[in-house]
Formats: structure tokens, sequence, C-alpha cells
């Protein structure tokens, strides 16, 4: 991806898996990485567990005055790929954009593959390797976290483990940025 002045994230998630701790996390290592505009907030709709929800980030090199949601992301991350058949993720997603999936799929298997710049990661598995769980339930907020530097430019895995270590202390610290670098070194892009 080319360096852009702005770029606008959404992430679909369910409640429960980490979605917003992850924009949250992913604009804070942005900035430790140099960018002087940066915003993260969800929307939510039913608040539950397991609910589908979005979260938005938006990076830029330069302060951000938009306040509104994201209605044409550059980049749209899928936490729970079961979500695919409930909400239009390909919605607004500008026509040189990345999706970056939570599947043991390859980006090729997707239809919209041939349209769009598709990123695979199998962060359910990474979570459960690393026994990232809140009530048995794999949170795949951190892997997710760590495959974006392959996608996104503005970003570096070091900053996001930076983040990741700093959030979560002692051995969960640790698993955590261990589940960032797996997800780094797994994830698979088309393009």
């Amino acid at each position: 991806m080319t360096a852009k002045s702005l770029v606008e994230i959404v992430f679909h998630g369910r409640g429960g898996q980490g979605a917003v701790t992850a924009a949250n996390l992913l604009v804070a290592a942005a900035f430790k990485d140099g960018n002087k505009g940066v915003q993260a907030f969800p929307v939510f709709g039913a608040e539950r567990r397991g609910a589908p929800i979005r979260a938005f980030a938006r990076i830029s090199d330069s302060e951000i005055h938009l306040r509104s949601e994201i209605y044409e992301p550059d980049i749209v991350i899928v936490q729970d790929e079961s979500i695919i058949e409930l909400v239009d993720i390909l919605k607004g997603l500008k026509k040189d954009g990345t999706i970056l999936i939570n599947t043991r799929k390859k980006p090729k298997d997707f239809i919209f593959s041939k349209t769009f710049r598709v990123a695979t990661v199998d962060a359910t598995s990474i979570a459960l390797k690393h026994d990232i769980l809140v009530g048995g339930i794999p949170v795949v907020n951190t892997p997710i976290l760590g495959a974006i530097p392959k996608i996104l430019n503005k970003v570096t895995l070091k900053s996001v483990q930076s983040v990741v270590q700093s959030k979560w202390k002692g051995e969960q610290g640790i698993l955590n940025v261990k589940a960032t670098q797996d997800a780094y070194d797994t994830t698979e892009v088309n393009k």
C-alpha cells in the first residue's frame, strides 16, 4: 500500500473479540510510529457478547478533523469470518482497498480477491495456541494486530508489540506479543 495522508479502517467483529481494543491499540502503535493524527472509536448495536460490532480507526500524517463514522474505508478487518454472511463488509470499500480476514482460508478462496487486495490469518488458532481466552472463547485482537503491519505501512510490528506489552503485563503480555509475531509471520496477502 502506498503512503497516504489519511487511512481509514473499519473493524468488524463480535462483542468480546476485542475489536474496540484492537482499534485503540492500533492507533497507539501508529502514533508511536510518528503519525500525528490518530482516532479510534466504536459503534455498538445490541451490546452483548457475540453480537456484531464495528470499531473504526483513522491514521494520518497530520491532525484529523473528521468526527464521523467511516463510510469509505481503505481497509476492512474481519475478526470473525461468519460476519461476512451477516454484514456487507465490502460496503464503501475503496476500489484499491484491502480486506484482512481471520480465517483458515487463503486469500484466493474469496471471490472478492479478484477485485480487492485480501489478506488472511488464522487468528483464532493463534489465540488458542497462546491461551488468549476470555471465558474459554479465543480473543483474536492481538493476532489481528500482528497481521496489520503486513498490509499497512503506517504501523510497524515493533510498535504494535510495544503497545501490546504495555497493555498486558507479565506472562499475559508475553503471550500476546508472541501471538502478534505468529500472526505477522503467517499472514498471506494476495497482491
